[in-house]
């Protein structure tokens, strides 16, 4: 199997609390955070140590998306607002206020946009005319991520409740309900590439992975970090995968087997200091960015050596 090497690229500052969300930027080496600052910040990874203001909402942002077609950015706050922000044109952004307790995640499929949130709403919406479709409640308890997995067709939606929805993405329809999928809260799902596993996270520290050809069943379950696993991202070519917990430290996997090959820390790698909230693996140079409590970002270089 092969080893790692990580390197630190840079640690971006700027934001005034802590960041929760990461997304794709408007040129092909930029991303997007947004933090409990309510400012949206537009930071390209050529010059990463200057970020530019893209926006600014009125409280803390929980989740993030860029659309390119409509130059928009969505972000979705801690009362359950939306905001479509035109960016460029700030003076146009539409404020909606739509989901309860919070929206904490949103994903792109196709030419639709998924926003979940409390109260258990799963929201459909047409991006450019920024219009909600249809809703789907799945029970009372907050919606808290969102995944989708081309080769099947469907959305994987982890709850409060401690379970795990899977839908047809084109009817909603549930396929299947995994009930006490975690002890506690989900906070985080990514599908493999080949869509043949699910890989889930949550408060109870544990990485599962579950196999879903035929009847779905739980393929193994390691306790993953000390606490609260909040984030997982894929590499871009899927050969690894990055955990982010609230422990601070951020550990990378192999996609195949699951197996963990590198831990990043404060003490040995100049990690964060403060919990991981959020990992996004850019395909830009595959550089794998964390945002954390500590209000800062970190741009890691991995690399594999056989």
């Amino acid at each position: 199997m092969p080893s790692l090497i990580v390197h630190k690229k840079a640690q971006l500052t700027g934001h005034n609390a802590s960041v929760f969300a990461l997304g794709r930027g408007q040129r092909a080496d930029e991303f997007f955070s947004g933090a409990g600052d309510g400012w949206i910040v537009r930071w390209a990874l050529e010059n990463p140590e200057t970020g530019h203001l893209a926006a600014k909402v009125d409280t803390q942002v929980f989740s993030l998306l860029y659309l390119p077609e409509w130059e928009k950015a969505v972000a979705g706050d801690m009362n359950g607002g939306l905001h479509w922000i035109q960016l460029g044109q700030p003076e146009k952004t539409r404020d909606i206020a739509h989901h309860r307790k919070g929206v904490f995640d949103i994903l792109r499929v196709g030419p639709h946009v998924y926003t979940a949130g409390g109260m258990g709403l799963l929201t459909r919406w047409a991006p450019g005319e920024v219009r909600s479709l249809e809703s789907v409640r799945l029970g009372q308890q907050s919606l808290r991520c969102l995944a989708y997995c081309p080769a099947r067709n469907e959305l994987a939606i982890g709850t409060s409740g401690r379970s795990i929805f899977l839908l047809d993405e084109h009817t909603l329809q549930l396929r299947r309900h995994i009930t006490d999928a975690h002890d506690n809260s989900v906070f985080t799902l990514q599908y493999t590439p080949d869509g043949k596993h699910l890989l889930s996270g949550g408060r109870d520290a544990m990485l599962k992975a579950w196999e879903l050809n035929g009847d779905i069943s739980l393929l193994s379950a390691q306790p993953a970090h000390w606490y609260t696993i909040n984030s997982i991202a894929f590499h871009p070519e899927g050969r690894w995968f990055a955990t982010g917990s609230r422990d601070r430290s951020i550990k990378i996997w192999d996609g195949q087997t699951f197996k963990l090959l590198k831990v990043l820390d404060a003490s040995r790698d100049g990690g964060h200091i403060n919990s991981v909230n959020r990992l996004f693996w850019h395909d830009y140079n595959n550089y794998l960015i964390s945002a954390s409590d500590d209000r800062s970002m970190i741009v890691w270089e991995v690399e594999g050596i056989v």
